[in-house]
């Protein structure tokens, strides 16, 4: 695929800044209720899978990951 896919993934923890980089391209917005949205674009399944293994690997809960249409 040579086209990007928005993702959003929730995870229940709060990430501080200092996690920005580990998890870019995905922008962290920390939200009233205590969860954590990591929002944007991802080359692949592949990419999707990498990220998802560093909310594994920070032992972090996942609470969903959302494919956003563009438009």
């Amino acid at each position: 695929m040579s086209t990007s896919i928005i993702y959003q993934i929730t995870i229940k923890e709060q990430l501080g800044d200092q996690w920005a980089e580990w998890f870019s391209p995905l922008v962290i917005r920390n939200e009233a209720d205590g969860a954590t949205l990591l929002t944007g674009p991802l080359r692949d399944q592949g990419e999707l899978h990498g990220v998802l293994a560093k909310v594994r690997d920070l032992n972090l809960t996942l609470i969903a990951v959302n494919r956003i249409e563009a438009g």
